[in-house]
């Protein structure tokens, strides 16, 4: 087994979707109906989308007793045929900025509550039953991948901080390559991009269960 660089922790969710945020703040006035890299959603939906999963993530773990094996019933909608589920919304009256916000908010929501829940702490979630940790890990890969999706819809550069990939990677992918840059691994292990010599992926997924 590969040594651990670190586990993934509150800060990791701030420094995530601060990153994120920051990036997006250049663009507000870029078109926003464009289509988010090679996703079906557009640029707003897909950022809406990440706010929902970074909602919903701390949603998951806030109950006294958290659900094992389904989720916490918020109610879920889509707006547009074919256009993700969400509880979350952005008002379109306030525009491009206030939709960072939502996200700077939901952001702050789940790093203050795996801040919060005791470590034992077990929650479900499609991917595995996870702690604490998982869903710090499952919103900063959240963060990082869709954020990278925006970046090819508005147009702006988008790179994060290698260690913080390595992290993520290594708390909820135990089986992707340890000797390749972790943001293309990232990248490659869910299905957005190519490492040499390993094929695209077309399924994919992450494991939510505390490693062993």
């Amino acid at each position: 087994m590969p040594e651990s660089p670190g586990p993934v922790t509150p800060d990791d969710v701030r420094a995530a979707v601060a990153l994120c945020s920051d990036a997006l703040g250049g663009v507000l006035d870029a078109d926003w109906s464009a289509r988010a890299g090679e996703l079906t959603w557009s640029c707003w939906d897909t950022a809406e989308h990440l706010a929902d999963d970074l909602f919903a993530y701390a949603g998951q773990l806030g109950p006294r007793r958290p659900p094992l094996d389904t989720h916490v019933a918020f109610a879920w909608k889509r707006k547009t045929p074919g256009g993700p589920a969400s509880s979350v919304f952005g008002d379109p009256e306030a525009g491009p900025a206030g939709l960072v916000q939502i996200i700077e908010a939901c952001g702050t929501f789940l790093s203050a509550v795996v801040a919060t829940v005791s470590p034992d702490t077990r929650a479900h979630h499609v991917h595995g039953v996870a702690d604490p940790e998982g869903f710090a890990a499952m919103g900063v890969v959240e963060t990082l991948v869709h954020t990278h999706d925006l970046s090819l819809g508005l147009g702006f550069a988008w790179a994060p901080p290698p260690e913080l990939c390595a992290r993520v990677l290594y708390r909820l992918f135990p089986a992707v390559p340890v000797d390749t840059d972790p943001w293309a691994t990232l990248l490659w292990a869910t299905g957005r991009g190519e490492l040499p010599g390993r094929p695209r992926l077309t399924d994919w997924r992450w494991f939510g269960e505390p490693r062993g």
